[in-house]
């Protein structure tokens, strides 16, 4: 080896591998784990909770089954679990794949680079304000409607802007990503990860209000804060960027913008967009539409679309499957991430270590139950990303415990929400790697750039759980 070659070696750190890596070693180390921790289930029951039957665990029912009973993961069922995990993720990966291939549609027509061009003209040098206006926009959307899948779509553009005002792909990408995943965790009239938890534990439904509007004024703040302060950095050396010296395949330069004039036809097709997000925000409000209306409604509109542009259905049909093509690699990361709740729930497993986190909770010192309880969450939304899967299993066992712990089930239910949100950020398992594929921003870089910004958002949950603890909320 020539001296040369030395330092560039140096140089070297450690590289986060690939996000499937990273995933499949995850698999591997909860089918280690299928052999060592003991089997063990509550008994559930189907409750209707708002209007919809779930099966909820029972309290106080936790017991340990026979082993011989059970499927521990051996070598080639690692590779099984992630072809099962892929089937059960089925429902998840087409609406992915359906949503974000409309909304390239929709990208496609030039429609929304004109509306863009134009409000940029409008705001001059004020990139700021609109990144701080569409930030707060997006976390309404995930406070009060739980939208996040339904905004998948706007990862391309929302990235491309982040770049055209000046910044870095990763500016824009935390526009959205920050602003749709911490509205949803400080949920103010959240149908999923709110209505759900407090239907569970027999709370006044929406109660509260005015500190889950505190908590969103916080969380957000903090976010805003932590995005604009990067954004500050970069724009004052470029070398700064998270991504520097990377290309994003859905960036358009500063300025390409004013080659965008605004027509009728960019303002027929905003309008389609307008009447399918109201249609949207109805059926999901008051008829609790689900991915089946979600993904013929989106279907809907970029068809509309094409007509609009007279499209032939060729060009149509070409532009949906490069979408497709693009969303490949993140949609199908949500069934091979679901594998890890296949190896363990093959081996019995995830009731064992809900029930073994309970009891850890109580051994906790009384002034730190309801944090503890926070952290018990976020832990478990690591093989439970889902909201309303979450709440069903830990919700019937924390509200109880919550009640010996002398911690209020409303409390119990903002930690519940809290631990659920904020590490949809962070966890390979949830939908975060996902949108990372959708935007061509590296899960890695997203971590390393992210991880700061976790703690800080995390301690300051801590500080409003203890905050509502001491108010008697």
């Amino acid at each position: 080896m020539s001296n040369k070659e030395t330092p560039k070696l140096a140089k070297k750190g450690f590289k986060m591998p690939n996000t499937w890596i990273v995933v499949f070693i995850m698999v591997v180390f909860v089918a280690i784990l299928s052999w060592i921790v003991p089997p063990g289930e509550y008994d559930y029951v189907q409750v209707e909770v708002n209007g919809t039957m779930r099966n909820l665990a029972v309290d106080g029912s936790f017991h340990y089954v026979d082993k011989a009973t059970t499927s521990p993961t051996g070598v080639f069922g690692v590779f099984r679990a992630l072809y099962t995990g892929t089937v059960e993720s089925a429902s998840t990966i087409f609406m992915i794949m359906i949503c974000c291939s409309s909304f390239r549609i929709m990208v496609r027509t030039g429609a929304f680079h004109a509306g863009i061009g134009v409000i940029m003209k409008k705001l001059g040098n004020k990139a700021v304000a609109l990144a701080v206006v569409l930030m707060i926009a997006f976390a309404l959307c995930g406070s009060v409607f739980g939208m996040l899948s339904e905004l998948y779509g706007f990862y391309p553009l929302i990235v491309g802007l982040g770049v055209a005002l000046g910044y870095d792909a990763m500016f824009g990408f935390a526009i959205l990503a920050l602003g749709e995943y911490i509205g949803f965790t400080c949920g103010t009239l959240n149908p999923y990860n709110v209505a759900i938890s407090q239907g569970i534990s027999e709370v006044a439904m929406y109660s509260n209000q005015g500190y889950r509007w505190l908590s969103f004024v916080v969380l957000v703040g903090i976010a805003i804060v932590y995005l604009l302060r990067y954004g500050f950095k970069i724009r004052k050396d470029p070398t700064k960027s998270a991504v520097y010296g990377r290309p994003c395949i859905h960036s358009f330069g500063e300025g390409s913008l004013d080659e965008y004039k605004l027509t009728l036809k960019d303002i027929l097709i905003l309008l389609d967009l307008l009447v399918t997000l109201i249609i949207l925000m109805v059926g999901l409000m008051m008829y609790g539409w689900g991915n089946t209306q979600l993904c013929g409604l989106f279907i809907m509109m970029a068809v509309v679309a094409a007509l609009i542009c007279r499209w032939s259905g060729d060009q149509f049909v070409d532009e949906f499957m490069e979408g497709v093509k693009g969303i490949a690699w993140g949609a199908l990361i949500a069934g091979i991430s679901r594998a890890i709740l296949v190896v363990m729930n093959d081996a019995v497993i995830t009731d064992t270590v809900i029930h073994a986190l309970a009891e850890l909770l109580k051994q906790a010192p009384s002034a730190l139950s309801a944090q503890m309880i926070l952290i018990a969450q976020t832990v478990i939304n690591l093989p439970i990303s889902s909201a309303t899967g979450q709440a069903a299993v830990t919700m019937p066992i924390m509200a109880p415990l919550s009640d010996a712990l002398g911690v209020s089930r409303d409390v119990a239910c903002l930690a519940f929400q809290f631990g659920d949100g904020l590490s949809n950020l962070l966890w390979p398992t949830s939908q975060i790697v996902i949108v990372c594929g959708t935007s061509d921003i590296p899960y890695e870089k997203w971590v390393k750039w992210f991880l700061p910004l976790f703690f800080i958002e995390l301690a300051a949950q801590m500080v409003l759980v203890g905050g509502a603890v001491m108010i008697g909320m």
